[in-house]
Protein backbone atom coordinates (compact mmCIF):
# COMPACT_ATOMS: atom_id res chain seq x y z
CA UNK A 1 0.00 0.00 0.00
CA UNK A 2 1.55 3.30 -1.16
CA UNK A 3 1.69 5.82 1.49
CA UNK A 4 -0.85 9.44 1.26
CA UNK A 5 1.54 12.07 -0.12
CA UNK A 6 1.82 15.32 2.36
CA UNK A 7 -0.60 17.96 2.43
CA UNK A 8 0.71 21.01 0.80
CA UNK A 9 1.96 23.99 2.87
CA UNK A 10 -0.55 26.81 3.48
CA UNK A 11 0.74 29.93 1.51
CA UNK A 12 -0.18 33.20 4.17
CA UNK A 13 -2.65 35.54 2.39
CA UNK A 14 -2.72 39.15 2.78
CA UNK A 15 -5.39 41.31 3.09
CA UNK A 16 -5.11 44.63 0.54
CA UNK A 17 -7.30 46.61 2.82
CA UNK A 18 -5.23 46.41 6.29
CA UNK A 19 -2.18 47.46 4.32
CA UNK A 20 -1.16 51.33 2.88
CA UNK A 21 -3.63 51.25 0.24
CA UNK A 22 -6.26 53.85 -0.87
CA UNK A 23 -7.62 55.64 1.49
CA UNK A 24 -11.25 54.48 2.76
CA UNK A 25 -13.27 57.59 1.19
CA UNK A 26 -11.59 56.56 -1.98
CA UNK A 27 -12.97 52.58 -1.90
CA UNK A 28 -16.67 53.84 -0.74
CA UNK A 29 -16.93 56.06 -3.80
CA UNK A 30 -15.99 58.98 -2.45
CA UNK A 31 -18.56 59.32 0.69
CA UNK A 32 -17.60 61.03 3.52
CA UNK A 33 -18.28 59.60 7.29
CA UNK A 34 -19.44 61.58 10.07
CA UNK A 35 -18.63 61.46 14.03
CA UNK A 36 -22.10 59.86 14.99
CA UNK A 37 -21.08 59.64 18.27
CA UNK A 38 -20.17 63.14 18.60
CA UNK A 39 -23.03 64.41 16.52
CA UNK A 40 -25.51 62.65 18.39
CA UNK A 41 -24.52 64.20 21.24
CA UNK A 42 -24.60 67.48 19.82
CA UNK A 43 -28.09 66.81 19.25
CA UNK A 44 -29.00 65.64 22.50
CA UNK A 45 -27.40 68.50 24.43
CA UNK A 46 -29.10 71.08 21.66
CA UNK A 47 -32.42 69.38 22.40
CA UNK A 48 -31.99 69.43 26.43
CA UNK A 49 -30.64 72.92 26.52
CA UNK A 50 -33.57 74.77 24.32
CA UNK A 51 -36.46 72.91 26.35
CA UNK A 52 -34.54 73.82 29.62
CA UNK A 53 -34.10 77.39 28.51
CA UNK A 54 -37.78 77.57 27.23
CA UNK A 55 -39.32 76.50 30.36
CA UNK A 56 -37.89 79.99 31.50
CA UNK A 57 -40.63 81.94 29.17
CA UNK A 58 -43.56 84.20 30.54
CA UNK A 59 -47.04 82.41 30.09
CA UNK A 60 -48.48 82.93 26.92
CA UNK A 61 -51.74 84.41 28.48
CA UNK A 62 -49.42 86.95 30.38
CA UNK A 63 -48.24 88.51 27.11
CA UNK A 64 -51.37 88.45 25.34
CA UNK A 65 -53.52 90.08 28.15
CA UNK A 66 -55.77 92.58 26.43
CA UNK A 67 -56.71 94.25 29.10
CA UNK A 68 -52.64 95.42 29.55
CA UNK A 69 -52.24 97.11 26.51
CA UNK A 70 -52.39 100.78 26.11
CA UNK A 71 -51.27 103.68 23.65
CA UNK A 72 -48.03 104.75 25.54
CA UNK A 73 -48.06 108.78 25.98
CA UNK A 74 -45.10 110.14 24.40
CA UNK A 75 -42.31 108.01 22.61
CA UNK A 76 -40.05 107.98 25.50
CA UNK A 77 -42.90 106.15 27.43
CA UNK A 78 -42.74 103.49 24.42
CA UNK A 79 -39.19 103.45 24.83
CA UNK A 80 -39.66 102.94 28.37
CA UNK A 81 -41.98 99.84 27.74
CA UNK A 82 -39.80 98.38 25.51
CA UNK A 83 -37.05 98.12 27.76
CA UNK A 84 -39.16 96.61 30.34
CA UNK A 85 -40.80 94.17 28.34
CA UNK A 86 -37.66 92.89 26.79
CA UNK A 87 -36.33 92.54 30.05
CA UNK A 88 -39.05 90.37 30.90
CA UNK A 89 -40.39 88.76 28.48
CA UNK A 90 -37.31 88.32 26.17
CA UNK A 91 -37.80 84.23 25.69
CA UNK A 92 -40.70 84.61 24.77
CA UNK A 93 -39.88 87.40 21.94
CA UNK A 94 -36.71 85.26 21.19
CA UNK A 95 -39.11 82.21 20.53
CA UNK A 96 -41.45 84.85 18.74
CA UNK A 97 -38.84 85.74 15.78
CA UNK A 98 -38.14 82.27 15.62
CA UNK A 99 -41.13 81.38 15.17
CA UNK A 100 -40.98 84.17 12.35
CA UNK A 101 -38.34 83.30 10.68
CA UNK A 102 -39.44 79.21 10.48
CA UNK A 103 -42.81 80.69 9.30
CA UNK A 104 -41.11 82.75 6.37
CA UNK A 105 -38.53 79.53 5.46
CA UNK A 106 -41.80 77.09 5.22
CA UNK A 107 -43.18 79.53 2.90
CA UNK A 108 -40.11 79.75 1.14
CA UNK A 109 -39.21 75.89 -0.11
CA UNK A 110 -36.04 76.52 -1.90
CA UNK A 111 -34.84 78.88 0.44
CA UNK A 112 -35.11 76.07 3.35
CA UNK A 113 -33.53 73.24 1.30
CA UNK A 114 -30.97 75.84 0.32
CA UNK A 115 -30.22 76.23 3.89
CA UNK A 116 -30.74 72.58 4.91
CA UNK A 117 -28.24 71.59 2.35
CA UNK A 118 -25.65 74.70 3.63
CA UNK A 119 -25.91 73.06 7.00
CA UNK A 120 -25.68 69.23 5.73
CA UNK A 121 -22.20 70.35 4.22
CA UNK A 122 -20.67 72.25 7.55
CA UNK A 123 -21.93 69.10 9.57
CA UNK A 124 -20.63 66.56 7.10
CA UNK A 125 -17.92 67.74 5.86
CA UNK A 126 -16.02 69.98 8.67
CA UNK A 127 -17.80 69.65 12.20
CA UNK A 128 -18.86 66.32 12.66
CA UNK A 129 -15.89 64.61 9.63
CA UNK A 130 -13.58 62.47 10.77
CA UNK A 131 -10.44 63.94 11.05
CA UNK A 132 -8.93 60.38 8.46
CA UNK A 133 -9.70 59.54 5.98
CA UNK A 134 -9.27 63.25 4.13
CA UNK A 135 -11.78 64.33 1.47
CA UNK A 136 -11.36 62.92 -1.96
CA UNK A 137 -13.34 64.26 -4.69
CA UNK A 138 -12.86 63.75 -8.69
CA UNK A 139 -9.35 62.20 -7.48
CA UNK A 140 -8.16 65.36 -5.70
CA UNK A 141 -7.57 65.43 -2.27
CA UNK A 142 -8.76 68.49 -0.17
CA UNK A 143 -7.28 69.02 2.87
CA UNK A 144 -9.06 70.71 6.17
CA UNK A 145 -8.23 74.35 5.57
CA UNK A 146 -9.15 74.24 2.19
CA UNK A 147 -12.70 72.63 3.31
CA UNK A 148 -13.18 75.34 5.57
CA UNK A 149 -12.30 77.43 2.95
CA UNK A 150 -14.82 76.22 0.08
CA UNK A 151 -17.43 75.97 3.02
CA UNK A 152 -16.86 79.96 4.46
CA UNK A 153 -16.90 81.01 0.89
CA UNK A 154 -19.96 78.81 -0.01
CA UNK A 155 -21.78 80.45 2.55
CA UNK A 156 -20.84 84.12 2.20
CA UNK A 157 -22.97 82.92 -1.59
CA UNK A 158 -25.64 81.50 0.05
CA UNK A 159 -26.34 84.29 2.39
CA UNK A 160 -25.23 87.36 0.46
CA UNK A 161 -25.19 86.51 -3.32
CA UNK A 162 -28.75 85.00 -3.09
CA UNK A 163 -32.65 85.40 -2.12
CA UNK A 164 -31.97 83.55 1.07
CA UNK A 165 -30.36 86.47 2.66
CA UNK A 166 -32.66 88.82 1.85
CA UNK A 167 -35.42 86.43 2.98
CA UNK A 168 -33.79 85.98 6.72
CA UNK A 169 -33.06 89.64 6.57
CA UNK A 170 -36.89 90.51 6.10
CA UNK A 171 -38.07 88.20 8.44
CA UNK A 172 -35.99 89.10 10.98
CA UNK A 173 -37.28 92.68 10.80
CA UNK A 174 -40.69 91.85 10.80
CA UNK A 175 -40.23 90.04 14.08
CA UNK A 176 -38.28 92.75 15.40
CA UNK A 177 -41.18 95.07 14.61
CA UNK A 178 -43.56 92.74 16.32
CA UNK A 179 -41.73 92.49 19.42
CA UNK A 180 -41.07 96.31 19.45
CA UNK A 181 -44.96 96.71 18.83
CA UNK A 182 -45.99 94.22 21.32
CA UNK A 183 -43.56 95.76 23.50
CA UNK A 184 -44.66 99.79 23.06
CA UNK A 185 -48.27 99.17 23.96
CA UNK A 186 -47.92 96.47 26.96
CA UNK A 187 -48.34 98.50 30.42
CA UNK A 188 -45.73 96.62 32.09
CA UNK A 189 -46.74 98.17 35.78
CA UNK A 190 -47.61 94.50 36.76
CA UNK A 191 -44.80 92.95 35.80
CA UNK A 192 -42.35 92.01 38.71
CA UNK A 193 -39.14 92.42 37.17
CA UNK A 194 -37.49 91.44 40.25
CA UNK A 195 -38.70 87.71 40.20
CA UNK A 196 -35.74 87.17 37.45
CA UNK A 197 -32.37 87.48 37.82
CA UNK A 198 -31.86 90.32 34.68
CA UNK A 199 -30.35 88.05 31.86
CA UNK A 200 -30.65 85.02 33.08
CA UNK A 201 -33.52 83.45 31.17
CA UNK A 202 -31.72 84.86 27.84
CA UNK A 203 -28.41 84.14 28.80
CA UNK A 204 -29.69 80.46 29.19
CA UNK A 205 -31.93 80.36 26.05
CA UNK A 206 -28.98 82.10 23.91
CA UNK A 207 -26.04 80.25 25.20
CA UNK A 208 -27.57 76.56 24.84
CA UNK A 209 -25.93 76.81 20.88
CA UNK A 210 -22.70 77.35 22.71
CA UNK A 211 -23.41 74.65 25.63
CA UNK A 212 -24.16 72.07 22.87
CA UNK A 213 -21.20 72.88 20.51
CA UNK A 214 -18.95 72.83 23.60
CA UNK A 215 -20.36 69.25 24.48
CA UNK A 216 -19.59 68.31 21.22
CA UNK A 217 -16.63 69.51 20.53
CA UNK A 218 -15.09 67.75 24.02
CA UNK A 219 -16.64 64.01 22.40
CA UNK A 220 -15.09 65.03 19.14
CA UNK A 221 -12.08 66.17 21.12
CA UNK A 222 -9.61 62.82 19.56
CA UNK A 223 -10.77 64.22 16.13
CA UNK A 224 -9.51 67.45 16.79
CA UNK A 225 -6.42 66.33 18.01
CA UNK A 226 -5.88 64.02 15.01
CA UNK A 227 -6.44 66.94 12.47
CA UNK A 228 -3.98 69.05 14.67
Amino acid sequence: MMASAPAPPTLPISNPQSGGGAPSSVANGGATPIATPAFRLFLSRLSDSARRSLSNRRPWAELLDRSAFSRPDSLSDGASRIRKNLAYFRVNYIALLAAVLAVSLLSHPFSLLVLLGLLAAWCFLYLFRPADPPIVLFGRTFSDRETLGGLVLLSIFVIFLTSVGSLLISAILVGAAIVCAHGAFRVPEDLFLDDQDPGGAAAGFLSFLGGAASSAASAAGPVVSARV
